[in-house]
């Protein structure tokens, strides 16, 4: 398995990681707002189909003091918002929801949970991603808020967010295509 996102299409990634389980304890880190808000970001993700996603992304607070937001997202100090709508949920091994991202069509985000003994296959696929700016930094930000699941889920100390997340912008750079 390896630990970037492969490209499945000019504007999808898909991202795998091997997790520690047991699968309702991996899934409750995507559904249950205080223990997402741990390694993404806290609010609503109702879990069945048409439910509402308002996921309050904050990386600064998954940042250590002295690792401040690279310019590219200073403006924001790092807060954004994942608003859109649940398409599909099946407990606990598929949330599939919408990102609306302001205008055009919605990208589509799709998290799969297997269970492998005593660890879990967690799949993530993110798709339609409207350009090629978004590809990189969702692939970067994806990459980096599920290392910071897995550090969590493992017992371990997360690296710290903005480090990581900006080391991986400047490899998915180098990995994706340019359009």
């Amino acid at each position: 398995m390896n630990a970037f996102g492969e490209l499945i299409a000019r504007d999808a990634v898909r991202i795998e990681r091997l997790l520690p389980g047991p699968i309702t304890r991996v899934w409750d880190y995507f559904v249950d707002a205080d223990k997402r808000r741990l390694w993404i970001g806290g609010g609503v993700i109702e879990p069945f189909a048409g439910g509402r996603v308002e996921i309050s992304v904050d990386n600064a607070s998954l940042a250590d003091k002295g690792d401040p937001p690279p310019p590219k997202y200073a403006g924001n100090h790092g807060k954004g918002s994942i608003a859109g709508q649940v398409v599909a949920c099946e407990p606990p091994y598929l949330l599939v929801y919408l990102w609306e991202h302001g205008s055009g069509e919605p990208s589509e985000v799709r998290i799969e949970l297997e269970e492998r003994g005593g660890k879990v296959l967690l799949t993530l696929t993110h798709e339609r991603l409207p350009t090629r700016d978004w590809l990189l930094s969702v692939s970067a930000g994806w990459h980096t808020h599920l290392d910071i699941l897995a550090a969590l889920l493992a017992g371990d100390k997360p690296q710290s967010f903005w480090r990581t997340m900006t080391g991986l912008e400047s490899v998915y750079e180098k990995r994706i295509p340019s359009w």
